[in-house]
């Protein structure tokens, strides 16, 4: 697990606003695809379906979408508007 992650904390609520962050400094900018499943799970050391967990949060969110075999991308601030 990673240094930065608080044990105290659930997980997957931590690697949510981590990636919540990225989204809004710009590190994972409109319209770009967020990293893989199996790459964020390597990156912060916890399992696969935390990082799921925690994408789903963020996809509730209106933050980011996912296609099927293709992966999860940031939303654009027109996709946002219509969602919203």
């Amino acid at each position: 697990m990673s240094p930065d992650l608080d044990r105290s904390r659930p997980i997957w609520k931590q690697i949510a606003a981590i990636v919540e962050q990225r989204i809004e400094d710009g590190t994972y900018g409109p319209g770009s695809r967020v990293p893989g499943l199996h790459e964020l799970a390597a990156e912060f050391g916890v399992a696969v379906s935390t990082i799921q967990k925690a994408l789903a949060h963020l996809k509730t969110l209106g933050l980011i979408r996912s296609e099927l075999g293709l992966g999860t991308y940031v939303l654009t601030p027109e996709e946002r508007k219509q969602q919203g």
